[in-house]
């Protein structure tokens, strides 16, 4: 064994599971000796081709001294990690410290000498260029800078993985042999690659669970009923086109199958691969079939048993060691206590769920972390997404569960590039890793919309959730993630109502909104509903009852091509009498009027009078009905998509049954002489939504309103400026010194002064005054007029409690003003008072930024005082921000027209206070040591900004995972 003196504590934040190329999992994890079995073992699996590549010399065996040096490392200069699957060695790495003659050597030579080798079955599954990530990662943990690497000409595979890894390198060639030297320092590029092979690996993790050639159900009882049975049965039913097999450990000898499907007592007994396991058994039985799965090669595994961390502290347990031995096997899991998944594509019709329909085909991604909330989700989409309205359903769903493993932040990495989805909707009781969820949020919301609705919001999330902690309130999370491109609504209806229309409408390309119909009164309910959102509506057109399909179509014919008008929206109520407009014929109207101008939104709003509308009609005419609001006929009416118009996809709908029964009533059944699903409309249609109020109606419009625009402004994000005055390495060393003293402090203000200076932002000097006659000099050093401050921390920032006087003109006000302070708040050394020049009148603002654990750095700001202590007006960016966000970020306040002279007022420098925002976002971009910066007051002149109090504090950074090698997230 290894003494202590041969080597440091074992590295155990080294360890790390990834995900590889073809979306299976490895364990990264340091070598020590006791591998040394494991090692040879390994080595004998290598070709004979691939050692003569690592060594350059024929070499079949390692020696009893080369299994000394490969197991035996310090953890400082000679490091050794390797790639496992299933306890096995499957590749490693290694770097030994050199000095500038390539010799060993030790600190504070940053040189180190690298070398791989990589099992030939496992090659080209990205297993070395994770192990080159990570390896790096700890290289610069220890000091090293810089990778040397010789390799043979012919070794193209590994001479590829360090050309393609991003990090700036040199490259020379002699004695037969490629020379590589990479600088460790990440670079825009590396991290750019890193993002590229996370999404392309993650996104293959899931694609594997969601399109497997076979399925094996692990629980599937012998008689109809029970959870693994009904799962059995779902995916017979929904026409799988894989293979179906069903497990259950119970099964009689001699029995084959259940109900024509195979049956095997266990999963190592079918003969053939089995790529997804839906595990439908008792937890304490869970491990003996992950392992039964793990040795079959099983890829993956979907767990809807429950008894894990939603029952309490021996669940949680269960749940770290079911992840901890899924990832040994190389599989991921969906779950624990999940749902189920839904693929509704042709070629695979996968509905391993509880859902006891399959949900129809359509293109909208479905996630969610909670069973129930799913079903209803998926129950409003049946019900709003079919019929007359044609057909819009999912491309995938997703239950988490737990999510123990399998995330939101996976989903997007798939649905980003899935051709078959266009709209994502998610529903998130917790975030593992916002910082991720934010990067992937902004990256796919730039492609497709990505709609989400918070559950929790308000207090602990689900018990089967390890979260991180988070100081941020939900407030401020939610203004980040709409920053990064997020439709964020309050309930499940708006989460289906925002994503009907983005997946069947254009884009709209501005807030101008045309309004028509048969209802005067409905009009105006939705002109106001408009302009509560924040839309410009147009004057409602009112056809009046009266109003035959023709009417209609003319009508928005007319406002399609108006170039004043970026939306539509349709307003109709049931008819009665001879000759009214019949929901077939309406719906053929608008279809027709939006086929000759599809590339603006249109939506439908209708009153649902239900069976009072057919007695109505029935009443008001003799003559036979063709069909009434209740029971005419389910058509779809589809309009061509123009060519550079969005893949989201208009058709229209009847707008009466559009909106589908009341929440909690069954669909309404097909028509008799129809399909049970409505078929799926032609590629490249639109499909015009339609909704029962008109305050929904408009406030999925205004989503998409506001989405449309942050696409336009996504596509010019601005870039953070650089100023010349900023002195980097200055601010770098003065933090240094000051960490030095101790783990986290708050400065004082001559040093707060000093480290703000050197990103230069001034503050006001304020000059202690302990009595009058030291208030008199610290006036006479300032020069008049000053203000006197009364600094305690009951009295700062609170001039409505009179602890501040202002404009003291002289040395007789000054000690006036003085004697009145001591008299009505106690003694000076209570009141702590200092002396500051005034400065320039202007409107107070805060100024804040803060690194949070969870989120990341975030730049806060608002009006001083009330605006932003009592009513919470404040706006929020991540850092680093742009120039384009500053500006953004000073206009996002409810209070911002203080600034830009509101009623007569003087409007201020804007200009002046978003540099000043840049700057504090530099520094603390720059210098994650900063951990909090508050200026306050910052009062904004017309000309120029004067920073009156400011505070810093400094920490040591919290991690910064998300700048790290590629790893899943720990086990909780």
């Amino acid at each position: 064994m290894q003494t202590t003196s041969d080597r440091h504590e074992y590295p155990a934040h080294w360890e790390a599971d990834v995900v590889l190329r073809d979306g299976g999992t490895a364990r990264i994890r340091p070598i020590t000796v006791d591998d040394a079995e494991r090692l040879v073992s390994f080595y004998e699996q290598v070709s004979d081709e691939s050692k003569y590549y690592r060594f350059f010399a024929p070499y079949p065996r390692l020696s009893a001294k080369d299994v000394h040096r490969f197991t035996h490392h310090d953890f400082v200069d000679r490091v050794g990690l390797a790639a496992t699957v299933g306890g096995e060695f499957i590749a490693t790495v290694r770097y030994d410290r050199i000095g500038a003659d390539g010799a060993p050597a030790s600190a504070p030579a940053d040189e180190a000498e690298v070398a791989f080798l990589v099992q030939d079955a496992h090659q080209g599954r990205g297993v070395a260029s994770a192990l080159l990530e990570h390896i790096g990662a700890v290289a610069r943990e220890r000091g090293i800078r810089r990778f040397a690497a010789e390799v043979l000409p012919a070794n193209t595979k590994m001479i590829k993985v360090f050309t393609d890894a991003g990090y700036t390198q040199k490259r020379s060639f002699e004695d037969g042999v490629v020379r590589l030297e990479l600088d460790l320092e990440p670079t825009d590029r590396s991290l750019a690659v890193q993002y590229a092979r996370e999404q392309r690996a993650e996104a293959r993790s899931v694609q594997r669970l969601l399109a497997p050639g076979a399925v094996a159900v692990i629980g599937a009882g012998r008689t109809p009923g029970g959870v693994g049975r009904s799962i059995l049965d779902n995916i017979r039913d929904a026409g799988f086109t894989g293979r179906l097999y069903a497990v259950n450990g119970a099964l009689p000898e001699g029995r084959k199958e259940l109900d024509g499907v195979p049956a095997f007592r266990s999963v190592r007994q079918v003969d053939g691969p089995v790529d997804l396991a839906v595990v439908a058994v008792p937890a304490e039985r869970v491990p003996e079939v992950v392992a039964e799965c793990g040795e079959h090669g099983v890829q993956g595994l979907v767990v809807v048993s429950a008894g894990y961390a939603e029952s309490g502290p021996d669940g949680r347990e269960r749940q770290r060691a079911l992840v901890r031995q899924a990832r040994t096997y190389g599989m991921r899991i969906i779950g624990p206590n999940s749902f189920g998944v839904v693929n509704t594509s042709p070629d695979v019709r996968l509905n391993a769920s509880l859902a006891p329909e399959m949900p129809r085909p359509g293109r909208i991604g479905l996630f969610a972390q909670s069973g129930a909330i799913g079903v209803a989700l998926l129950s409003r989409l049946h019900r709003r997404g079919g019929g007359v309205t044609g057909v819009t359903g999912v491309s995938a769903f997703v239950s988490s569960g737990n999510r123990a493993d399998v995330s939101g932040n996976d989903l997007l990495q798939y649905w980003y590039e899935d051709p078959d989805t266009d709209v994502v909707l998610m529903y998130l009781e917790s975030i593992g890793n916002p910082r991720k969820f934010t990067r992937l949020a902004r990256r796919t919301a730039a492609a497709k919309p990505l709609v989400v609705v918070q559950g929790a919001r308000h207090g602990a999330g689900p018990r089967g959730h390890a979260v991180r902690a988070t100081r941020l309130p939900h407030a401020t999370v939610s203004a980040l993630l709409r920053q990064a491109g997020v439709i964020r609504v309050d309930t499940i209806t708006e989460l289906v109502d925002a994503g009907l229309l983005l997946a069947r409408q254009p884009l709209p390309a501005g807030p101008r909104v045309a309004i028509l119909g048969n209802s005067e009164s409905l009009g105006l309910l939705t002109h106001d509903a408009c302009l509560a959102e924040g839309l410009r509506p147009h004057r409602p057109l009112d056809l009046t009852t009266a109003a035959s399909a023709a009417d209609f179509h003319a009508a928005l014919s007319r406002a399609l091509a108006d170039d004043t008008c970026d939306a539509v929206v349709v307003t109709a109520i049931p008819a009665v009498g001879e000759g009214s407009v019949g929901d077939a014929a309406l719906a053929e109207a608008l279809r027709s009027a939006v086929a000759a101008a599809p590339s603006k939104p249109v939506l439908v709003v209708h009153v649902e009078l239900g069976g009072l509308a057919e007695a109505l009609s029935a009443a008001a005419s003799t003559a036979p009905q063709t069909a009434t609001a209740a029971t005419a006929p389910q058509t779809t009416a589809t309009a061509p998509q123009t060519p550079g118009t969005p893949p989201r996809p208009p058709a229209v709908t009847s707008p009466a049954a559009a909106s589908g029964p009341a929440d909690g009533a069954p669909p309404a059944p097909p028509a008799a002489d129809g399909p049970s699903v409505p078929a799926a409309p032609p590629e490249g249609t639109h499909l015009i939504p339609a909704y029962p109020a008109a305050e929904r109606a408009v406030r999925a419009l205004a989503q998409a309103v506001a989405y449309a625009q942050w696409r336009r402004d996504a596509a010019d994000p601005g870039k953070v400026p650089g100023y010349e005055d900023i002195d980097e390495r200055g601010a770098a060393a003065l933090i240094e010194g000051l960490l030095s003293r101790g783990q986290g402090l708050t400065l004082g203000g001559e040093e707060t002064c000093d480290l703000l200076g050197t990103y230069g932002i001034h503050v006001h000097r304020a000059l202690p005054a302990p009595t009058p006659d030291a208030a008199a000099e610290a006036a006479r050093t300032l020069g008049y007029p000053v203000a006197l401050k009364a600094t305690a921390p009951h009295l700062r920032h609170r001039a409505d409690l009179g602890g501040v006087r202002l404009d003291l003109a002289d040395e007789e006000q000054l000690r006036r003003a003085y004697a009145e302070l001591t008299e009505l708040f106690g003694a000076p050394q209570e009141l702590r008072p200092v002396v500051q020049r005034m400065a320039p009148r202007g409107v107070d603002t805060v100024v804040r930024a803060v690194i949070d654990p969870a989120a990341g750095a975030v730049l806060s700001f608002g009006l001083a005082g009330a605006a932003s202590q009592l009513l919470g007006d404040m706006a929020h960016r991540l850092i680093p921000v742009t120039d384009r966000e500053a500006t953004s970020l000073v206009r996002s306040i409810r209070t911002a027209p203080l600034l830009f002279g509101w009623r007569g007022s003087a409007p201020v420098d804007t200009p002046a206070l978003e540099e000043l925002m840049l700057r504090v976002s530099r520094l603390v971009h720059d210098h994650p040591e900063v951990v909090a910066v508050t200026l306050e007051p910052v009062v904004v002149a017309p000309h120029g900004v004067s920073v009156l109090g400011a505070s810093v504090r400094l920490a040591p950074p919290p991690a910064r995972d998300d700048l790290g090698p590629r790893t899943l997230p720990v086990a909780y």
